[in-house]
């Protein structure tokens, strides 16, 4: 008896040891976080084992794990009508809101899911609840877009995937068959898919023929750049769950199909070095000194090195392309961008690409809305029904859709 006691203990503090890390007081749900954050280290850690006994690829072996627990069929409602199908190849799941009386054309979001490129999918219940109440609380048609992720593709091809659903979508008799109306179309996504968003409308602003076709775009925690991996936010939140630095480092690296023995260097911004003749035009677009305001710099000081490690850049080349991070795309690129909605954390690495771009749409002429969660995370948006379910993830989840309704 007294032995079981002695390793129940042992195993609760194993446990406990396990789970708990040491989180600001002003982040929500603290002890909630912690355990989110432990069951997703836990699945990454089993994923990683599957890789080292070459079973399986450690993506494939974890989005393995991801959608298995949480995939949805597309069940429809009395307000909203779910189906899966495909637009050029690329599958997508619709989700159609009841129309108004007032109203026969709905309005419409294109929407990408996040999830490091690699991860997640449109048909995961937290994806799925979220654009099943866009749909509904906007009487909307939402398209939520199934692209390819790594390691089956790489850059950049999940950007291709995206283009040619949303081409597909904007056809006039797609538009007419989903009863929407042309002039009242937005692209949305998180993280990653925030990421690909705003690729999509970058890549739009500069064909005179697709310009006009996005009445506005909405970026949740969006990853915008990878040439400054000490940023304010990165520095402060470099352990912070659920996204650390070190992972958000990997997930570029995988992007590229690069090697993972240049993450450390990357790490400390060896690939953007003085002598990096590549990086050095574009870090003026990317100076947080300038571009953040001081509430937010604090007495973080910028990490640039006199030399470095040049091969990274020489390597992987896609790091500086505005494709990947659209953070340092030309001013004039950004000035043809659609209203905008940027929401960004405190306690995640990604929040100051989020203000910068901000900033950076701003000076171009962008009518920009930028909301900042004091007590957000990263990813918690999605995170609104239990046992998941964050005080943070409700209330982001109505201020994003409050400005689509407003805006849309």
């Amino acid at each position: 008896m007294r032995a079981s006691c002695v390793l129940l203990t042992a195993l609760v503090a194993l446990a406990a040891y396990y789970v708990y890390i040491p989180l600001p007081n002003s982040v929500a749900d603290p002890w909630k976080l912690m355990l989110l954050d432990a069951t997703f280290r836990g699945a990454q850690q089993v994923s990683n084992l599957i890789h080292y006994v070459g079973l399986s690829h450690h993506l494939l072996a974890l989005n393995f794990i991801i959608v298995s627990f949480g995939k949805k069929s597309a069940w429809s409602s009395a307000q909203v009508k779910v189906t899966d199908t495909d637009f050029d190849g690329v599958e997508v799941r619709v989700f159609e809101g009841s129309p108004k009386p007032e109203e026969p054309l709905r309005r419409s979001v294109l929407y990408i899911h996040g999830g490091g490129w690699a991860l997640a999918s449109a048909k995961i219940s937290y994806y799925d609840e979220l654009c099943t109440a866009m749909a509904k609380e906007l009487n909307a048609v939402i398209v939520s877009i199934e692209y390819r992720l790594v390691p089956k593709v790489y850059f950049p091809e999940q950007i291709h995937d995206v283009v040619r659903a949303t081409k597909h979508f904007l056809q006039p008799e797609v538009l007419q068959k989903y009863s929407v109306d042309p002039g009242r179309i937005g692209i949305s996504g998180d993280s990653a898919g925030g990421n690909l968003a705003a690729a999509l409308g970058q890549e739009f602003s500069q064909d005179a023929n697709l310009r006009s076709k996005f009445k506005l775009q909405a970026l949740i925690y969006p990853v915008l750049q990878a040439l400054d991996f000490n940023t304010p936010s990165y520095q402060q939140n470099a352990n912070t769950p659920i996204l650390p630095r070190y992972v958000m480092v990997k997930y570029w690296v995988d992007y590229f199909k690069g090697n993972y023995d240049f993450v450390q260097a990357m790490i400390v911004n060896n690939h953007t070095s003085l002598d990096v003749e590549e990086a050095a035009a574009l870090r003026a677009r990317l100076n947080w000194t300038s571009l953040l305001p001081a509430s937010i710099t604090k007495n973080y000081k910028p990490v640039m090195h006199t030399t470095g490690n040049a091969r990274i850049v020489q390597e992987i080349p896609q790091l500086l392309d505005a494709r990947s991070a659209p953070l340092i795309a030309d001013q004039e690129v950004l000035q043809h961008l659609p209203k905008t909605y940027i929401l960004t954390c405190e306690y995640d690495v990604l929040r100051d690409d989020g203000i910068m771009y901000a900033k950076r749409l701003e000076n171009a002429g962008v009518e920009v809305t930028l909301d900042h969660f004091e007590d957000g995370f990263h990813g918690c948006l999605i995170f609104t029904s239990w046992p998941t379910n964050f005080s943070v993830g409700i209330r982001t989840r109505n201020s994003y859709i409050k400005w689509l309704d407003q805006n849309l």
